[in-house]
């Protein structure tokens, strides 16, 4: 018998995990997979690691964002780095504009290049201080046409949004917001890879008294006078808890749920008919000894000065985001390097039900390598002669390995003119069940580990009130 057992080991489920078990709860936490840490672990090629989601994190400086929040995680005393004053760079139709740390210096880097729109930057950086609930009814785009009348500004601002979904129908602002103000407060990398992170969570909930179990997929949860009593895994072994949690997507908890007659068809059909954010397609490099430096900073380069239509259509790839890896040398000799770009899942049609992918998946992931490098190369000139080992992943990877629905990279899609119905509570019918991850509020590390605050506060103050 458990206090907590929690279904999945994401982000969301290590957070929640080390969070109750420093509070004092006996937490076991069971991943269906070999391998914890969901979008935050990372995988061995070639003698090196390489990250599968941690590129940076926002908001790590005392008084800021996810100061207090790593803190009380333990997380703070990792080895992170502090990146570049110009920490994101942006290359839109050849030019070229950099983000600065710190609202003041972002305000007027930028209005150093638009000096016609500075009162409209100086409203635009209090308003992601400013963010609300409200502002999950609020169209990001239609907020950033009212606020800026420049067309190019709009997208630059809009320009490292590229991780989330730059869907002008639906993207509410709260998301938009949230995606960028932190790393605007501070952005930080990781001296080492994602597996570091995840490490640390492990760390905590063991020596909490807490357990992780791999290789333990739950495939039923039972319920027992209106609360779930216990959860059945696939090797037949059966765990009782207090209370559970689910880091799993919502509409995968439904399927768990079969059976259960507490559960409510206007909950599953909410959990089961939402749709699912894009993916990402991914190629990581391995470079040549010596060929590049190192750079603090991220940079996002686009064909055309629109970055909201890069979901629209099957076009060759038109935006992609370059990340370099953080030596662990302590040299300047850049060895790994990032590039990403949005991609939806009907592009992966012809292989949704292949077991063997075959030669036209790999021509495809060479055409979208390919595409990449040569946007890249607007920044750094032939990149391609510096590559010694590539290794590519797209939302089919994704979707197998780390069970993500449709390869989805940001869970499910929000949608600012149904806020009621596509952002979730943490609770549900029963009272002992609560949901977390990047489906239910907000998707990246920044919404992931306020959710899981939330869905712990739920627990202890429950617990508190018996």
């Amino acid at each position: 018998m458990h206090d907590v057992l929690i279904i999945g080991s994401g982000l969301g489920g290590l957070e929640c995990g080390a969070l109750l078990a420093k509070r004092g709860l006996k937490a076991l936490v069971l991943e269906g997979s070999n391998q914890p840490g969901g979008c935050m672990q990372s995988f061995r090629r070639g003698g090196m690691h390489y990250d599968t989601g941690l590129h940076y994190v926002g908001g790590l400086a005392p008084g800021q964002t996810m100061h207090h929040a790593f803190a009380e995680l333990g997380l703070l005393d990792l080895p992170w780095q502090r990146m570049d004053e110009a920490f994101d760079h942006v290359i839109i139709g050849g030019r070229h504009f950099a983000f600065h740390q710190g609202y003041e210096a972002f305000v007027e880097g930028l209005a150093k290049d638009f000096p016609h729109q500075r009162e409209a930057l100086q409203s635009y950086a209090q308003r992601l201080q400013n963010i609300t609930a409200d502002d999950m009814d609020v169209c990001a785009y239609d907020y950033l046409r009212q606020t800026f009348s420049d067309e190019l500004l709009l997208n630059v601002v809009s320009a490292a949004a590229m991780k989330t979904e730059l869907r002008r129908e639906s993207l509410p602002l709260f998301n938009f917001a949230h995606t960028c103000s932190s790393y605007i407060e501070s952005s930080w990398r990781l001296k080492g890879d994602g597996n570091l992170l995840v490490g640390r969570l492990l760390d905590i909930i063991k020596e909490a008294g807490g357990e992780v179990k791999t290789n333990s997929k739950v495939v039923r949860l039972v319920e027992a006078d209106g609360r779930i009593a216990n959860a059945i895994c696939a090797d037949g072994q059966t765990y009782e808890a207090e209370y559970f949690i689910s880091d799993i997507h919502p509409a995968e908890l439904c399927h768990l749920l079969d059976g259960c007659p507490t559960i409510r068809k206007a909950f599953r059909r909410r959990m089961t008919s939402g749709e699912n954010t894009c993916g990402m397609f991914t190629a990581q490099f391995k470079l040549k000894p010596g060929a590049l430096r190192y750079f603090a900073h991220n940079v996002f380069v686009y064909d055309k000065p629109n970055v909201w239509t890069m979901t629209e259509d099957n076009d060759p790839v038109k935006g992609v985001m370059i990340s370099a890896r953080v030596p662990e040398d302590d040299s300047d000799e850049l060895r790994q390097i990032d590039l990403l770009t949005p991609m939806p899942w009907h592009e992966c049609k012809p292989w949704i039900k292949v077991g063997h992918r075959g030669d036209d998946y790999k021509a495809l992931c060479q055409k979208k390598t390919e595409q990449c490098i040569a946007l890249a190369e607007q920044y750094i000139p032939n990149l391609r002669e510096m590559i010694e080992q590539c290794y590519t992943s797209t939302p089919l990877t994704y979707r197998d390995y780390l069970g993500s629905p449709e390869g989805g990279a940001f869970g499910l899609r929000k949608d600012y003119r149904a806020s009621m119905l596509t952002f979730h509570s943490v609770g549900t019918p029963f009272p002992n069940l609560l949901l977390t991850g990047q489906s239910i509020i907000l998707p990246g590390i920044e919404g992931v580990t306020m959710t899981a605050f939330e869905t712990c506060s739920k627990i202890t103050h429950d617990i508190v009130r018996q």
